[in-house]
This record gives structure tokens, sequence and C-alpha cells, in this order.
């Protein structure tokens, strides 16, 4: 496969950090984006990452923009073309927490909207403009100039399982998966795979405030595998589509999640 360009929201930690390194390890050059980066900081962040992922002889180029904010978009995505001159892969991973897990009956518009803007508006008119651009690579070098591009939604187990504590993000993280859903619908006569990934219970700094219920929920049987899953874990099945693994599968819902979704009597 020749080389590939993988754009990835929120690349500087978590499950954003991990996909970016396994696409690499994959020989995938990396645009990872985040709201703030500091060079001069190389142990974390997104320059942590671009070391790293630089040490496998594959390029980073660090992308800053609030993915929240539309005007910001094309600017993002003009340094990437600038440098690269195309987007193969597009991972839309960037997502907050509400910052205080409230009742729904609590919960605020301010929180609301915080959400909503970054894990939802915000994503669907990236994943639009980056869209438009992967339509215009394929009708400028044809359908054999090599693998189609490919779109990812990371999105959650939260999108199909309520919890009122935290309400504002179940239906970002819902509405984020029916995004996936029509943009695999209209991108299809392009050949564009469009991709829902659905993570489970991962070890992130997003869930260390919620690690000892999660480990007692875990250990009561919650989960088929016993164990929290990793961003490594998110990553390989993000690379699994990216690289053509999973042929004939557009639209796909996959959840990473030990076997949470398996219903049991």
């Amino acid at each position: 496969m020749p080389d590939r360009i993988a754009f990835i929201t929120g690349a500087s930690r978590g499950i954003g950090r991990g996909i970016a390194l396994e696409l690499a390890r994959q020989g995938h050059h990396i645009a990872g984006a985040a709201t703030r980066a500091d060079p001069t900081d190389t142990r974390r962040g997104l320059y942590e990452v671009k070391a790293r992922v630089e040490a496998m002889g594959r390029d980073f180029l660090p992308v800053t923009g609030n993915i929240a904010r539309i005007a910001e978009h094309a600017p993002m995505i003009e340094a990437v073309m600038k440098r690269f001159g195309r987007i193969d892969v597009l991972v839309n991973n960037a997502g907050v927490a509400p910052p205080e897990r409230k009742d729904i009956l609590e919960c605020s518009e301010e929180s609301y909207d915080r959400v909503m803007n970054i894990n939802l508006r915000g994503p669907f008119f990236l994943t639009q403009a980056v869209a438009k651009r992967m339509i215009r690579q394929i009708e400028s070098t044809g359908t054999d100039a090599g693998p189609p591009p490919v779109i990812v939604f990371v999105t959650s187990i939260s999108s199909d399982t309520a919890s009122p504590n935290r309400a504002e993000y179940c239906v970002s993280k819902a509405g984020l998966g029916m995004t996936a859903q029509n943009f695999a619908v209209r991108l299809a006569e392009y050949g564009i795979g469009v991709y829902d990934i659905r993570p489970g219970i991962i070890m992130t700094d997003m869930t260390e405030g919620v690690k000892n219920r999660y480990d007692r929920l875990i250990e009561d049987g919650l989960l088929l595998e016993k164990r929290w899953g990793t961003p490594e874990d998110i990553g390989r099945a993000v690379t699994a589509v990216a690289t053509g693994a999973l042929p004939y599968s557009t639209g796909a819902v996959i959840e990473i999640g030990g076997g949470f979704g398996v219903k049991r009597l």
C-alpha cells in the first residue's frame, strides 16, 4: 500500500494518541489535531506524539484548532493539504465528557451546548468539508490510484446505552453514530468507506475519575473480557478499516468494548 495520510482530531492524548501511533506503525503519515500544542513539551501532548511517530520513520504534522469552531476547520484542512497534498483517512476522534456528571433533570444549557458543539456539530461539518476534498481527489486521480479514502467516527457504547447522569454525552454520541450512517450512504458512490467505531470502557484521563466504579463493574461481570480497554485497542480497530482489512463493510458499527454489547440471560 502506498503512503497514506491520516488526519486525526484529538490526537494529543488518550484514544486519539493510540490511533495515531497504530496508524503510524502501519505506514501512515499523520496530521494530528488538538486545541493547543507546545513545541517545547515533548513529554506529553501533540509534540510527544510527534516524536514517537517520527521515531517510526513517519511524518507528523501538528495542527491546532478548535473543532467546535467551524471557522477554524478550513485553516486546519489547508495546513494538512499544504504539507501532504491529500487526506486519505479522516478520524473524527475529538470529544469531551461533561465537566460535571449531573442528573438529566439538572443538565445545564451550557454543558449541553459545549458537549454537542465539540462531539457532534464540529465533526459533522469537518467531515462535510473533508469529504468534498476526498471526492475531488478521486475525481482527479481516478479509482485506480490506490485504496479509496476512509472516514472514521469514534463514537461510544454510550451511543445506545443510557447514562442519565451524563445525558448530553450520550445524546451527542448517538447523533454522531447517525452522522456516520448518513455519510456512509452519501459517499458510497465514490467508494469512500465510513465507519462507526464504538469504544467501551477505555483507560484514559477521561475515565480516571470513575476508575473505582468501573473496576467494580468489570469485576462483577459487566464485560465478557474482564479488563479495561486501551487506546491501542481502538487504534488497531481504526487501522483495520483504514488499511482495507474489512472490505465490503462501509457503514459498519464496530464495538470495541470487551463484549459489553452481548445480550445475556
